[in-house]
């Protein structure tokens, strides 16, 4: 299926690769493939954060494959480190090509949350229980 390489973290978002993603040539925009992590992102940083985050970076991010229309974007998160305010993340984005039955690795980046109050200030990320 994928060379015995497997995705590390925990499967935060599952989508489909639509028309309206793409270039006419079929291949999906690297800003939506990226903007899929950034919500995996913020969902394992929230529910760490048991609260609102934001993006503060995105950090080394180079696209190795394609998405094509029709692929599932599976994206991973693996939270690295636990900071006072902030939570980092190790995030990998994987296509599952079902008409070829594949799985391939097509990006990877760390992200970098910050937890913020009501007010939009940061705030500590609770100890975890």
């Amino acid at each position: 299926m994928n060379d015995g390489v497997k995705p590390r973290g925990e499967l935060t978002l599952r989508t489909l690769a639509m028309p309206a993603d793409a270039n006419p040539a079929g291949d999906i925009f690297g800003g939506w493939v990226m903007a899929q992590m950034d919500l995996a992102s913020g969902i394992r940083a929230a529910e760490r954060a048991r609260g609102r985050v934001v993006t503060a970076a995105v950090k080394e991010m180079a696209f190795e494959l394609p998405v094509k229309i029709g692929d599932t974007l599976s994206v991973f998160t693996d939270i690295e480190r636990v900071g006072r305010t902030s939570i980092t993340l190790s995030v990998e984005a994987w296509a599952h090509r079902a008409r070829y039955n594949t799985l391939e690795k097509v990006t990877a980046a760390t992200f970098i949350m910050v937890a913020l109050d009501e007010n939009g200030a940061p705030k500590a990320v609770p100890v975890e229980n």
